[in-house]
């Protein structure tokens, strides 16, 4: 845990590779002080057709998926940790955004085979 979740438009201004992007979210994590490193998990999907309102902006949205249980001072501290890489990609016109959701603890299954 935390499963990050990167969602982007395609050929994002700027981004040389989506690993980078990818590196980016998962030091933004760990720099939170909440994870483990190794419990990190992050991928990124790329849309191709997106409309940003009426401009030409690009966008990348993160989704942090977190168990339940951290309170509102440890979920703003890690979508700022996170925001703070993204901001370090020195992107141009580009919508930035993270967002943190729980997942109910209880109902959570998860099995390695």
């Amino acid at each position: 845990m935390p499963h990050c979740i990167i969602e982007h438009s395609k050929g994002v201004k700027s981004l040389s590779s989506p690993i980078n992007l990818i590196e980016a979210v998962h030091q933004g994590a760990f720099k939170s002080g909440l994870f483990r490193e190794a419990d990190i998990k992050a991928r990124a999907i790329s849309f191709e057709h997106y409309q940003v309102g009426n401009t030409e902006l690009g966008f990348i949205h993160v989704t942090v998926r977190i168990l339940s249980g951290r309170n509102e001072e440890q979920r703003t501290k890690l979508s700022n940790s996170v925001l703070a890489e993204l901001e370090k990609l020195n992107l141009s016109s580009t919508s930035l955004t993270v967002e943190i959701c729980e997942i109910d603890k209880e109902s959570y299954a998860k099995m390695i085979v």
